[in-house]
């Protein structure tokens, strides 16, 4: 589907003095949707949005023959099912009722705008205080006059909560569903005046429909929220929820007649009227795929919707990196240079984010004196078309809270995840999915090396090793038993006397750009063959065992059912899964695909080059499979192009050589 046409094309509405008038449509000619469109439908978003109230978040719309759901004027589908029934199933109400209970679980409504924030604690912090909440609307917002209300419809709602309930706690809040900093129809003034309190902030639809008990509204979606957790609602307007017996209605509309409980609204609205899309692919989904991608995006945007400060990042590295860390109407503050955190910057924000192995002198101990969460970010392990070295941006990180995954010498997230973790049948069976999609795309971190795999020198079984760069922070921190690439060739040889040695060279070492380097005569004495420039996949594909000290070529060699052999620790090792040293703080056997589960789909953050939303595992091997050129895109930075000429001179010299 072509998400462009999905903009918002509002019919023309009433004003709010004069009532409805004559019904517009949106036409709509080559939306994929469960049956034939026709160019009389009328069409509008649906009931979730990605974040804010733009058109372009749209995760759903509605496609309506007769009209469109919250026209009061004239019948819908949508009414029309409602009223004469026959779509009813107990498969589909099962459907409706856990949908709901996914739905609260997940905090998700028709806007999940990041900023949104719970209701304030009840007066005086007494929990036992009732309390009442009126549901304010923008001015403008054309459900309030195609509900058959006006702008008069607002303060006579607020009159009736003050006489229905004199002695409850009173609060005016923004509908939920509006665009933030919207206005409404009762100000400070007005609200103070019927002895009510307006809540400023953006709040969001569940904490109304939880924290309240009774909740008032014209024609606001967050009055249907509410009847779907139980709480009396009571309309000033007639949207589509109303009129079906299970809220109390000042207005009356005589074609609704029959009595609907909540979830039948739901499983009608949600479930038989409304369309949804991958907002990935633009194709067609279930409700409960497009609720799982919401579920995953809004979380995500959750966590950066905080003041966050991000100090250690390379200068090519600041532009970019922000698509992990920001959400809508949040970025973070990436400071340049590599003095220290003050006190000043720390009292601004609510987290610290540093990469891992640029750490400012001191950044843990001010945080901690501070109180300030400190979160070190690193690569994923489905990173880019390209090295990091070359300066080609990544599309997975990890942000870990206790330590790194590559740092042996203290507990990582991902090692308290997988030593303390549990793994449902349906994790497992999803991470079972992804290895076996990773393998079939034959995607790596990086998925370089272009050269032909070379012939074997000779038959007998085949072990791959694999060189790294010898500073890397996963060598110095993961309990390396071997110094250096040399010693890790002449020991895979002294260990496998008669097979076949292949040395694959790190592909930064090989580009000139890191250190690394084994001399000729090394090679010549303990390497039968030297995988230049060969892919890492197609290097394990041949092997039948690999030695590595930490490198990931040994995750990669685990998922395709190869034997591994580490000299160091690194985060995939003592688990009972490869033949290393061993851990004492690795007391657990895992399953390849409990290690899957933990080290691709939970601890990573995966961000879709294409559409820059925050995805799932599965995306990105999708668009790694497809060479998607956002992947393989450089970081256009003086030290890009330096990186670059340098790479070059140094393959020249070692032709000749």
């Amino acid at each position: 589907m072509d998400r462009g046409k999905l903009k918002r094309l509002w019919p023309r509405m009433p004003s709010e003095s004069e009532g409805p008038g004559p019904r517009r449509s949106r036409r709509l000619g080559s939306e994929p949707t469960s049956r034939r469109v026709r160019l009389s439908d009328r069409w509008d978003e649906g009931f979730l949005r990605l974040g804010d109230a733009r058109p372009e978040r749209a995760l759903s719309y509605i496609i309506d023959g007769l009209g469109i759901h919250y026209d009061a004027t004239a019948p819908s589908e949508l009414e029309v099912m409602l009223e004469e029934g026959g779509w009813e199933s107990d498969e589909l109400f099962a459907r409706a009722r856990a949908g709901i209970a996914r739905l609260r679980e997940g905090r998700l409504s028709l806007d999940n705008d990041p900023r949104r924030r719970d209701l304030p604690a009840r007066a005086h912090g007494n929990a036992a205080t009732r309390r009442v909440v009126i549901v304010d609307q923008a001015v403008g917002d054309p459900t309030v006059g195609f509900g058959l209300a006006g702008a008069s419809a607002f303060g006579a709602m607020l009159a009736a909560a003050a006489a229905d309930a004199p002695e409850a706690e009173r609060l005016v809040v923004m509908d939920p569903a509006a665009k933030v900093g919207r206005r409404g129809h009762i100000d400070a003034a007005a609200a103070e005046a019927a002895g009510a309190r307006l809540v400023v902030d953006p709040v969001t639809a569940w904490s109304v429909a939880e924290d309240s008990d009774r909740v008032y509204v014209v024609s606001a979606h967050a009055g249907f929220e509410a009847a779907l957790a139980g709480t009396p609602v009571t309309c000033f307007g007639l949207p589509f929820y109303a009129g079906w017996g299970f809220t109390d209605d000042r207005l009356h509309l005589p074609r609704r007649t029959r009595r609907r409980e909540p979830a039948e609204v739901f499983a009608a609205a949600y479930l038989v009227c409304s369309r949804y899309f991958d907002p990935y692919t633009g194709a067609p989904a279930r409700f409960e795929d497009a609720v799982a991608i919401l579920d995953l995006v809004a979380a995500r945007w959750r966590e950066n919707a905080v003041p966050t400060l991000c100090v250690g990042f390379s200068a090519w590295k600041r532009d970019w990196i922000s698509r992990t860390l920001s959400a809508p109407g949040s970025r973070p503050v990436v400071r340049r240079g590599d003095a220290p955190v003050t006190a000043g910057e720390l009292a601004a924000v609510r987290r610290v984010v540093t990469w891992a192995s640029r750490m400012p002198a001191g950044t843990e101990a001010a945080c901690r004196e501070a109180g300030v969460p400190l979160l070190r970010m690193e690569d994923g392990f489905l990173r880019s078309i390209g090295l990091g070295v070359a300066l080609r941006p990544g599309a997975s990180h990890v942000l870990d809270a206790a330590g790194v995954y590559y740092d042996a010498t203290r507990e990582s997230d991902l090692e308290h995840l997988l030593e303390t973790g549990s793994f449902s049948a349906d994790l497992l069976a999803r991470a079972a999915a992804l290895r076996e999609a990773v393998i079939a795309a034959r995607v790596s971190k990086y998925n370089v090396g272009s050269a032909a795999m070379p012939p074997m020198p000779r038959p007998g079984p085949v072990v791959l090793v694999a060189g790294q760069v010898e500073n890397d922070a996963s060598i110095r921190l993961g309990a390396a038993t071997v110094s250096g690439n040399a010693a890790l060739l002449r020991l895979a040889r002294e260990r496998n006397p008669g097979a076949v040695i292949a040395f694959k060279p790190h592909p930064d070492v090989e580009a000139g750009l890191r250190p690394g380097w084994v001399p000729p005569d090394v090679l010549a004495t303990h390497a039968d063959v030297v995988l230049r420039d060969v892919s890492a996949i197609d290097a394990i594909e041949a092997a039948d065992r690999v030695e590595v000290v930490t490198s990931l070529i040994g995750f990669e060699a685990l998922l395709r059912g190869k034997a591994v052999t580490t000299h160091g620790v690194p985060f995939y090792a003592g688990w009972g899964l490869t033949d290393d040293p061993g851990c004492l703080r690795r007391t657990r056997r895992l399953s390849l695909d409990e290690l899957v589960a933990g080290a691709l789909i939970l601890y990573p953050r995966y961000v879709d080059p294409r559409t820059g939303l925050p995805c799932p595992p599965e995306v990105l091997v999708q668009r790694l499979a497809e060479g998607d050129p956002e992947l393989a895109r450089r970081a256009l930075t003086p030290e890009a192009l330096l990186k670059q000429v340098w790479s070059a001179v140094w393959r020249h010299l070692l032709r000749r050589g």
